[in-house]
């Protein structure tokens, strides 16, 4: 594995309680207690304790699943960091600097991934710790926090672990770079638009990671006809890149026989490098470069086409015109070479214009308003009832979902 990122597909495994006898017992003296408590104290402490019975089952089955998964995968890791090893002590470093380069990174990685498998183990052993004492000091709160707080970690750990498996792409360990554009449709594509930039800042968030917005365009009657938000940290784009598409703000009549659309905004995703970009010469003839307003205490807005196959970007976030000049080459390099992956030739040579998808006519999910709250995935099929909970940044389970539609790749060397 080279790196590890954020999100995990799901482990079933049959979870076992630590121990059935206390959990039954504990649950009959609870509703015995319920029945007979008549004063508001003794509800509320009732009710607090049937609140550890689920913040204990949590902590159980994150801890059964790191049991199961964690030694076999320190197993697969070591087996990995050695074989890297004896690559190094076979191969002449000076005869190929690139090669050993990469081989060392490489190792470095493996070295990285064997010692947090390591420390996963002992966070699972720590809550597992904290629980049994939480029980034996007549089931104090406080121990039991910190028991699923050390969960919370090994389950971020495993969830990660478990995605980087998956995520196997070219660029898929790079960060990314998300631009959100609002329809024609008016002010509601414009609001929308803005509620998108946020459900994406706090997906973020949630994985102790930050976006960073670096241009936006408001409108002059609220919200946001476009925006670019940078995302520099692994794995972003292997996450992100499920997302491009068209995303629909969907309110329908009471009895379901009219659909209204009332906002409509696209989003696009292309890799933002964070080692070494690829090698891509475009010809200067090839180029169209145009400047812009100056936005700001930022440079001058540069647009640069790529005249074979009419891609355009843009960038005006940063502070000089030379600055947005490199930034949007960047991105347009970023752009040729994930189309150039898309149609299976060679980097940036013989795009076929035709072949370009449209983004505006691929839909990816619908958000569905009126009479029901909830969110359709159009790729994947999966359906959430919570459109409140995607829209505050809980989209894990749809980004999980399109990335468990890719094939894995062999995890050997």
């Amino acid at each position: 594995m080279a790196r590890i990122a954020a999100e995990s597909v799901a482990v079933s495994v049959q979870r076992a309680p630590f121990s059935s006898k206390w959990q039954g017992s504990r649950r009959s003296n609870l509703h015995t207690q319920v029945r007979a408590s008549q004063s508001m104290d003794d509800k509320n402490k009732v009710f607090k304790e049937l609140g550890l019975f689920a913040l204990r089952k949590k902590i159980e089955d994150v801890v059964l699943q790191a049991d199961m998964l964690a030694p076999a995968a320190l197993e697969l890791e070591e087996s990995r960091r050695i074989r890297q090893e004896e690559m190094i002590q076979k191969y002449n470093l000076w005869d190929d600097v690139t090669k050993s380069n990469e081989i060392l990174v490489k190792l470095a990685d493996s070295s990285k991934v064997v010692d947090a498998l390591k420390d996963l183990t002992y966070k699972a052993e720590e809550a597992k710790l904290i629980t049994q004492l939480a029980e034996m000091d007549a089931i104090n709160y406080g121990l039991f926090k910190q028991a699923y707080n050390a969960s919370i970690d090994v389950s971020k750990f495993l969830y990660r672990y478990e995605m980087s498996k998956l995520l196997r792409g070219q660029y898929d360990v790079d960060g990314a770079c998300l631009i959100i554009k609002a329809g024609s449709s008016g002010i509601y594509s414009e609001i929308w638009a803005e509620q998108l930039l946020s459900m994406y800042n706090k997906w973020a968030e949630k994985q102790s990671y930050q976006g960073r917005v670096v241009e936006k365009y408001a409108s002059k009657n609220g919200g946001i006809k476009s925006t670019t938000i940078e995302f520099e940290f692994e794995y972003a784009y292997g996450y992100l890149s499920g997302e491009r598409g068209v995303h629909h703000m969907i309110r329908s009549s009471d009895d379901d026989s009219l659909l209204h659309e009332t906002g409509l905004a696209v989003v696009d995703v292309i890799p933002l490098f964070l080692g070494t970009a690829p090698d891509l010469q475009i010809d200067d003839g090839d180029l169209r470069i145009s400047s812009g307003e100056k936005q700001g205490r930022t440079g001058q807005a540069v647009c640069v086409q790529h005249i074979p196959t009419g891609i355009s970007v843009q960038s005006s976030g940063e502070r000089s015109h030379f600055a947005n000049r490199m930034k949007a080459l960047n991105r347009l390099k970023a752009k040729l070479v994930v189309i150039a992956m898309e149609q299976g030739i060679p980097e940036g040579g013989g795009i076929k214009r035709e072949a370009i998808a449209d983004l505006w006519k691929q839909e990816t999910r619908r958000y569905v308003f009126h009479p029901n709250r909830l969110v359709q995935d159009v790729k994947t099929g999966i359906q959430l009832p919570d459109l409140n909970s995607v829209l505050d940044g809980n989209i894990e389970p749809l980004i999980g979902a399109n990335i468990s539609m890719r094939q894995p790749s062999d995890l050997t060397l």
